[in-house]
C-alpha cells in the first residue's frame, strides 16, 4: 500500500529541481534571444540552414503538438522546408528542461547521447527533405528586416518578469497535464513492476524490443519531459536502455495529431521523410546505445532518490505551481462555458428582434457581438495549441474574439459571418483540423 506513494514522492524529488531550472533557462532564452536572429539563419535550402534549425530546436522546450505551429510559423516567415523539418524532428525530443530531467533520472551519458541523437536525426531528416522538395527563392531582404522586429519588453526587470511568465504559464502550463500523467504512470510502473520484469523477457531486448517500443510510441502523444520518468521506471524494471531510448526519441517526436498536421501542411513527401527518419534513426541510435552500454547494468543508470532540502523545496514549489495552473485552467474552462451560453442567449434574442441577423445570409452587415459560431477543432492537446488557434482565427477581419476550450475542443468565435471554407483553411494553416461548425 505504501509502495505507490513512496514511488510517486521519490519521482517528484528527482524531477522537480531539474525541471524548474530548465523552465527558468527556457524563459531566459525566450526573453533575451531575439526571434529574428533565429529566423534569419533558416531561409536557404542548404545544409547550413538545416544544421542551424536543429541547433535552435534542441534546447527549446516545445512538445510535439506545440512545435508544429512554431515550425509552420518559421516556414511562413521564410524558413526552407528542410529547415522546418529539421526543427520539427529535433525540437520535441529535447529541450533544456528535458535534458536536465534526463540527466537527473538516467545520468549525463544518457542525456548527452539523447541530445546528440536528436540533433543528428533532425539534420538528416532536414537534408533529405531538401533533396525531395524543390528549391524555392530566398526571401527578400525586406522580409528579413520585417522579421527582425522585436516587440519584447526592454530592461532587466520586465524581461525577467516575461521570462518567469513564459516559463510558468506558457511552458509548464502547456505540459502540466501530461506531466501529471507521466509521473503517475512512472509511479505505477515502479511500484507494481518487479525489478527484473523485463530482464527475463526475450522479446524485450534487441531489435524486437525496440520495435515494440516504436509501435507504442509512434501514435502516442507523450511530452518529452514527462516521458523520462516512464523510461527510467522501465529501465529499472530491466528494459534495455536502447529500447527505452527508442521510446524517448519516437514518442515525443510523433503522434497521430502531428502526423496529420505534417501531411496537411507540408505534404505527403515531407511526411514520408519525416516518419522514415524518426523510425530508422530511433532504431539505429537504440542499437548503438546498447552497444556502448554493454557492460553497464540498467539499475546503475537510474539514480537513488535523495531527499535533500533542495529537492523537497523544489517538489513543493512544483506541486504548488501545478495546482495553481490546474485551478486557473478549470476557471478558464468554466468561464468559456458561461461565455458560450451567454453568447447563445444574446444571439437568440437578437435573432428574434431582427431576423436579418440569423443564418449565413447575414453577410457583412452582421458584424455584431450577437453573431457567433461554435467550431469543433481537432488536434488541440495543450495550452500552446489553444493560443495558436486563437491567434490564427483572430487574424480574420470578421472575427472580434476567438475562445478555444482545450477540454471540449470547441472554439467560440464572435463577430461577423465567415465562410466555413475560410475558417477551415485558417485552422489548417495553423496545423489543426476543423471537424464541425454550429
Amino acid at each position: 500500500m505504501t509502495a505507490f506513494p513512496a514511488a510517486l514522492w521519490g519521482i517528484l524529488l528527482e524531477l522537480a529541481p531539474s525541471l524548474l531550472i530548465g523552465l527558468l533557462i527556457a524563459g531566459l532564452i525566450h526573453a533575451y534571444v531575439p526571434s529574428a536572429v533565429i529566423r534569419r539563419g533558416l531561409s536557404r535550402p542548404d545544409l547550413g540552414s538545416v544544421v542551424r534549425a536543429s541547433l535552435v530546436g534542441v534546447p527549446l522546450p516545445l512538445c510535439s503538438c506545440g512545435v508544429i505551429p512554431t515550425a509552420l510559423g518559421l516556414r511562413r516567415q521564410g524558413a526552407s522546408p528542410g529547415a522546418a523539418t529539421s526543427f520539427m524532428i529535433s525540437t520535441p525530443q529535447t529541450g533544456v528542461d528535458s535534458i536536465l530531467v534526463t540527466a537527473a533520472f538516467l545520468g549525463w551519458p544518457f542525456a548527452i547521447f539523447k541530445l546528440v541523437a536528436a540533433f543528428v536525426t533532425g539534420v538528416i531528416g532536414g537534408a533529405l527533405v531538401n533533396r525531395v522538395v524543390p528549391a524555392e527563392t530566398d526571401p527578400s531582404e525586406q522580409d528579413l528586416h520585417e522579421a527582425a522586429d522585436d516587440d519584447r519588453p526592454s530592461g532587466w526587470l520586465p524581461r525577467m518578469t516575461e521570462a518567469m511568465r513564459y516559463a510558468v504559464f506558457d511552458l509548464l502550463g502547456a505540459i502540466n497535464t501530461w506531466l501529471i500523467i507521466g509521473v503517475l504512470a512512472a509511479a505505477i510502473v515502479t511500484s507494481v513492476t518487479p525489478a527484473d520484469f523485463f530482464a527475463d523477457r526475450p522479446w524485450a531486448g534487441g531489435v524486437l524490443g525496440m520495435l515494440v517500443m516504436l509501435a507504442i510510441a509512434l501514435p502516442l502523444y507523450v511530452c518529452t519531459t514527462a516521458s523520462v520518468p516512464i523510461a527510467a521506471s522501465l529501465i529499472a524494471a530491466g528494459l534495455p536502455a536502447g529500447s527505452a531510448l527508442v521510446f524517448l526519441m519516437a514518442g515525443p517526436a510523433t503522434n497521430l495529431a502531428t502526423i496529420g498536421a505534417v501531411y496537411r501542411t507540408l505534404g505527403a513527401r515531407v511526411l514520408s521523410v519525416y516518419l522514415a527518419t524518426v523510425v530508422v534513426m530511433s532504431l539505429g541510435f537504440g542499437l548503438l546505445f546498447d552497444q556502448l552500454l554493454t557492460g553497464v547494468s540498467p539499475n546503475r543508470i537510474v539514480h537513488e532518490h535523495q531527499q535533500s532540502w533542495l529537492s523537497v523545496l523544489s517538489a513543493l514549489v512544483l506541486l504548488a505551481l501545478m495546482a495553481m495552473l490546474g485551478l486557473r485552467q478549470h476557471r478558464a474552462r468554466r468561464q468559456s462555458h458561461e461565455r458560450l451560453e451567454s453568447l447563445k442567449a444574446t444571439a437568440h434574442e437578437a435573432a428574434i428582434s431582427d431576423p436579418e441577423l440569423s443564418g449565413p445570409e447575414q453577410g457583412a452587415n452582421a458584424r455584431t457581438d450577437a453573431a457567433y459560431s461554435v467550431l469543433k477543432v481537432k488536434g488541440m492537446t495543450c495550452g500552446h495549441c489553444v493560443a495558436t488557434v486563437k491567434s490564427a482565427l483572430e487574424t480574420l477581419e470578421q472575427v472580434n474574439e476567438a475562445m478555444p476550450d482545450l477540454t471540449s475542443g470547441q472554439v467560440v468565435i464572435r463577430g461577423g459571418f465567415v465562410e466555413t471554407q475560410t475558417l477551415e483553411q485558417v485552422i489548417k494553416d495553423a496545423g489543426f483540423q476543423l471537424l464541425t461548425r454550429d
